[in-house]
């Protein structure tokens, strides 16, 4: 007998989040008997620009969609406006269609999905993605000086409890999350079921055998990089979490032993300040290059890197981060620069030997990591043989299919 599903998503699917790290999912999950319905909340600019894209998608797989708006301005209000319109409309949803679980991605989402559960007996998965409200404060978002924001954190610590508590299953993105989630008090006294799924890729999309010739030398031509040139590439928005400082200053660095590099970001955001802070660091304009990719532009765009490179704070709630660049990045063969302290990233890098983790973020240590990577041995498709076997889509839709067994099976 058919189940049916209410995904709830606060990222939107015309974001490239909900092309990576949803839909995938879905469209795979569809295939064996589950009927989605999914909430999102849409971008306005995105929506306009991707909305029949999305549509063609979930039309083609059977998934039907329920666009609301995310509103950004004034800060909580409009996020206190956007719970209401979710829930609203699962609620309504659920009279309709009487849902035999509702899959919640992130905090925002389960606080209906948590309602959902306790007012209409709907099973509830809480795909938690990360320590959320302890991300808020660390990126500096939500400053616990300000009483409103102190509040505001207590609350969602309190839910975030009630969420384990309730939930008849957790993801977690990682095992260092997993440890650290089981260590609470409240956890280790009362133990609740956790599944691991870090953040996979679509290992067909991401690889290099399928990449078209004609769309590699197109991007060749839009950016200059010549074939057999050095390239050191970042993957992926510009944040306060992606230390763009650093990663500059690493590539000077990097420039010493490959003094023909250019350093390529694959990103729509933020290219001024990537020039700017590039400027500040005496890197000749010429040596950076900045080009916006579509999802199916990023395999082509990556395949033109040499290394690529990716650095973020590795503050306490970045234990539970899997960055979706690492599952592509090594789809594509291509070995990697990072730091430790976030997520399990390093020892993946470290188990398929997949690029190097560097010890801190001082010149001797990226000299350091420059030295091994001359000595790298590792070819392109052993580092693929690591994503195949630790990030590939097909095993994490396994692992939710048995999740989702787990929970619809116990009733």
């Amino acid at each position: 007998m058919q189940k049916t599903i209410l995904y709830i998503s606060y990222d939107g699917m015309t974001d490239q989040l909900g092309q990576s790290q949803v839909l995938p999912y879905l469209c795979e999950l569809k295939n064996y008997g589950f009927d989605f319905h999914l909430i999102s909340c849409e971008k306005p600019e995105k929506f306009k620009q991707h909305k029949g894209i999305i549509e063609a998608i979930c039309e083609k797989n059977g998934i039907r969609w329920y666009p609301l708006a995310y509103t950004k301005r004034p800060p909580v209000y409009s996020t206190i406006k956007d719970i209401r319109n979710i829930r609203r409309l699962a609620f309504q949803l659920q009279k309709q269609h009487h849902f035999d679980m509702v899959h919640c991605r992130g905090y925002i989402p389960a606080l209906v999905g948590l309602q959902l559960k306790k007012k209409a007996g709907v099973r509830f998965l809480f795909d938690m993605r990360g320590l959320w409200a302890n991300e808020k404060v660390d990126a500096g978002s939500w400053n616990l000086n300000n009483p409103l924001y102190r509040s505001i954190y207590n609350h969602f610590k309190k839910k975030e409890r009630q969420f384990f508590e309730n939930a008849d299953y957790t993801i977690s993105l990682t095992q260092a999350g997993q440890k650290e989630i089981g260590s609470w008090k409240y956890i280790a006294d009362n133990p609740v079921k956790i599944e691991v799924i870090p953040c996979c890729a679509d290992l067909t999309l991401f690889d290099p055998v399928r990449v078209e010739e004609d769309l590699v030398a197109r991007i060749r031509k839009d950016t200059g990089i010549h074939n057999g040139e050095p390239v050191l590439s970042y993957l992926g928005s510009i944040g306060s979490w992606y230390m763009l400082d650093e990663m500059l200053d690493f590539f000077n660095v990097y420039c010493r032993k490959y003094p023909s590099a250019r350093f390529f970001f694959i990103t729509g955001d933020q290219h001024d300040l990537i020039r700017n802070k590039a400027a500040e660091k005496n890197i000749a304009a010429e040596k950076i290059i900045i080009r916006p990719a579509t999802r199916n532009e990023v395999p082509a765009s990556i395949s033109l890197s040499t290394h690529s490179v990716f650095f973020i704070r590795p503050t306490y709630s970045k234990i539970s981060s899997s960055p979706t660049k690492q599952a592509e990045l090594m789809g594509m063969g291509v070995p990697v620069i990072s730091n430790a302290g976030v997520g399990d990233t390093s020892a993946i890098i470290e188990k398929y030997k997949s690029g190097i983790v560097i010890k801190d973020f001082s010149e001797m240590s990226y000299d350091e990591a420059i030295e091994r990577l001359q000595r790298f041995s590792e070819g392109r498709e052993s580092i693929r043989n690591g994503a195949l076997q630790y990030f590939s889509l097909d095993e994490g839709v396994k692992k939710y299919l048995r999740v989702y067994k787990h929970i619809l099976d116990q009733y």
